[in-house]
């Protein structure tokens, strides 16, 4: 109880502007007291309103109040700061950089609680006190903090802005519905706030729909990951198989080649080598009866000669010569050609199928194409923000409405020179590349507007055929006539069909190669798709030709 005591002590001390110890204490005539130099700043901001009130009370004072030190009170500062107490509001939270400070705070300001609509200024805790005390400012409006209240405030009239314009889509205070705002549709701008929030929770709505059904996609998605991965690991690994158990094949039939070469040539070997060494051995027993004989040629004992000669006359029977037939050499030559014959098949073969497996792998594809959609609302789910170029715009292209309106003068533009910008016709391209799935709408006024995409490589200098929509392989154009419409691509002109109306409707599936125009009146009508191959991402195209011809990107919800 002793240490509240001694709190309520130093905050009786206390200035309520700076929140610190009274410095030179001065006391106004309403009974609160604030340091001399708070006082006097505060009083500084009003002297243009030559009105003086207490920042406490708002009592009010005419003329400036002459502030002279309480001494006494001076006295029981001084003596207090003796004691070793400091006056320091519990916990202080001084605005940084980020925050909204208070207005009133002088010095180091505190961080604002509220601010206030009427007052168009923040306060902290204790300087937004009067607002609950004093019966003036209960009614005012407060808010959480805003840095910038002065932007509720019109800056011709100075007064709050309370009114919406539907017309302008703007605020507008009392005042300017006399003048610039008189006979538009204006409400008050809690109604619109009320109507537009309204709207506000039907987005929310949806878009927490499409959230739940991006969710459901996003875990198909990864379900068809899972599903991709699993089977080409036993693509792969089911090929590795295959190819091992050919090469096992082909290991084997290497190995089996080996193995009867060398047997035949073994066996071949073995039977002429059998036969050469049955002559060898004949030739030596022919060798010796030779000798024989001529040794006994030279016996001249006559009964000796002639007991010999039967013995030594009769030869033995002799390995007939001629039957020893030797075949031209069919070596083992043929069998390498028969194996690079079997090696060309093999290539050929290889050959062919590897581009039947090349083509079935590259047609994996997870992603069927989606269908077109079927309805208007249908097709606004895939709207995109579109907005022109003014690097690529034609000099005699007006550009207006935040880059989305294109308008042929007379007269050039002063435009910077710029390596984008189309010198020789009256076109321009959007400053977003365009992929995946995109839906846009262009308004059009005039006698001839082509509404076209584009790669972004397409020629820009000069007026050739390379630099025009749809006369070149570069961009696709629909042309828009008064009574007519055409459609062009590489120069070939298609008559188009369909019912005349300003607004034409373009959807674009970038991954499918779909390309598609339609009218948009009470009812949306197809004028021509085209199903192609996009190689690269587009542009959205605007090409006017007649001066006063304008052309507009949609905001579209």
């Amino acid at each position: 109880m002793a240490q509240k005591g001694v709190q309520l002590d130093q905050e009786s001390f206390s200035c309520s502007i700076c929140l610190d110890l009274l410095k030179d204490p001065v006391a106004v005539s309403c009974g609160h007291s604030y340091c001399m130099n708070c006082i006097k700043t505060h009083w500084d901001t009003e002297d243009e309103r030559r009105v003086y009130s207490c920042p406490q009370c708002r009592q009010a004072f005419t003329p400036r109040p002459v502030l002279l030190k309480n001494t006494m009170l001076a006295v029981l500062v001084e003596e207090l700061k003796k004691t070793g107490l400091q006056a320091a509001p519990a916990d202080p939270c001084y605005a940084g950089p980020e925050d909204v400070a208070c207005d009133v705070c002088t010095g180091r300001k505190l961080k604002a609680c509220k601010s206030c609509l009427q007052c168009l200024a923040s306060y902290c805790e204790k300087h937004l006190q009067p607002h609950f005390d004093a019966a003036p400012f209960k009614k005012h409006k407060l808010v959480e903090p805003r840095k910038k209240l002065q932007e509720n405030v019109c800056s011709r009239h100075d007064e709050v802005m309370k009114i919406f314009c539907r017309t302008d889509q703007q605020s507008v205070c009392y005042l300017c519905l006399m003048d610039d705002h008189k006979g538009h549709d204006t409400v008050s701008a809690a109604a619109e706030r009320s109507e537009r929030r309204r709207e506000l929770g039907v987005s929310r709505q949806n878009i927490q729909q499409r959230v739940q059904d991006r969710d459901k996609d996003v875990k198909l998605l990864q379900q068809q990951v899972e599903a991709v991965n699993r089977s080409a690991d036993k693509a792969v690994e089911d090929s590795e198989k295959i190819f091992t158990q050919l090469i096992r094949l082909m290991e084997k039939r290497r190995s089996d080649v080996k193995q009867q070469v060398r047997s035949q040539q073994e066996a071949e070997v073995s039977r002429v080598r059998e036969l050469q060494e049955k002559l060898e051995q004949e030739i030596t027993e022919l060798k010796k009866r030779d000798a024989d004989l001529e040794e006994l040629s030279l016996t001249e004992d006559h009964h000796q000669f002639l007991h010999d000669y039967p013995s030594l006359s009769t030869l033995g029977e002799s390995t007939d010569s001629s039957s020893i037939k030797i075949r031209p050499l069919r070596d083992f030559e043929a069998v390498t050609a028969a194996v690079l014959k079997v090696r060309g098949k093999l290539q050929d073969v290889l050959r062919e199928t590897w581009t039947n497996i090349s083509q079935t792998v590259t047609e994996v594809d997870v992603l069927l194409p989606q269908p077109e959609p079927k309805t208007r609302a249908k097709f606004l789910q895939y709207s995109c923000d579109i907005t022109l170029d003014p690097n690529t715009a034609n000099t005699r292209l007006l550009l207006s409405d935040g880059n989305r309106k294109a308008t042929v003068m007379s007269k050039h533009q002063s435009y910077s020179s710029h390596p984008d910008r189309f010198t020789g016709r009256c076109q321009v391209l959007s400053r977003e590349s365009l992929t995946g799935r995109c839906y846009w709408e262009v308004e059009r006024r005039g006698e001839g507007v082509h509404v076209a995409v584009a790669y972004k490589n397409i020629s820009r200098a000069g007026g050739g055929d390379e630099c025009v929509f749809g006369y070149n392989d570069k961009s696709w154009a629909l042309q828009c006539y008064n009574n007519s419409y055409h459609f062009r691509y590489y120069k070939v002109k298609t008559p188009v069909s369909g019912p005349r109306s300003s607004r034409v409707g373009v959807y674009l599936d970038h991954r499918a190669g779909i390309l598609s125009f339609y009218s948009i009146s009470e009812t949306m009508t197809l004028l021509h798709r085209v199903q192609t191959t996009f190689t690269q991402p587009l542009c959205a195209g605007l090409g006017l030709y007649f001066t006063g011809d304008t052309a507009e990107l949609c905001k579209v919800k």
